[in-house]
């Protein structure tokens, strides 16, 4: 059975989408949904992070110990999302509605995929290169690299999120991007019916 949607990159961006997707299950048009995340984290910027002034983490949380929690987090509350790790991505081949994604060590069938990899100009993902452009919100000096996208639309069936959609690098963007990506994936499932996911405290009376 085919991913319907298969997030490549574990790391701010490509979490945040796999979460408010994952929370989303209890959705009628979500409840079938096979949802996977390809967390290859080795290379990520955010390993030598340190937060201070992010909404919502606690000031001194360090990049790895982001990366570590929030991989936990998503297995913890949202089981049903399958997280594929040790693994690189390597090619994409096909078109919507029928990619394969291609790694170091297997392939994996999609409907749609979210691109949530670095933005470094070491890039190299084949299938995907001819989307590639310098990027607009960086120093050009530091030849950082986006894929061409519409509000995170690259193709049919392809969505860029975080800072290779084109997005500085602050951590609160990247999470921002990931889950916008991902109410536009629900609202496409629900025929589309503009759709997000959200908890509510169950308030007693």
């Amino acid at each position: 059975m085919p991913f319907d949607v298969l997030i490549l990159g574990g790391g701010v961006a490509g979490i945040s989408c796999a979460l408010v997707l994952g929370s989303a299950v209890s959705k009628p048009f979500v409840a079938d949904k096979k949802i996977g995340v390809i967390a290859h984290q080795k290379a990520s910027s955010l390993q030598d992070a340190l937060f201070n002034n992010s909404y919502g983490i606690a000031p001194g949380t360090t990049g790895a110990q982001l990366l570590k929690e929030s991989i936990q987090h998503l297995n913890d509350l949202y089981p049903h999302v399958i997280q594929i790790n040790g693994q690189k991505v390597l090619r994409i081949e096909g078109e919507y509605p029928k990619f394969t994604v291609v790694t170091n060590k297997e392939s994996y069938t999609a409907k749609r995929i979210v691109v949530a990899i670095g933005y470094a100009n070491t890039f190299y993902v084949e299938g995907l290169m001819q989307y590639v452009i310098p990027h607009r919100k960086a120093a050009p000096e530091k030849q950082r690299i986006q894929l061409e996208n519409v509000d995170h639309l690259v193709a049919p069936g392809i969505y860029v999120a975080g800072n290779l959609a084109g997005w500085r690098s602050q951590l609160s963007i990247a999470a921002g991007s990931g889950a916008s990506v991902a109410t536009d994936i629900l609202t496409e499932w629900n025929e589309g019916k503009h759709s997000q996911s959200h908890d509510k405290v169950q308030k007693r009376f």
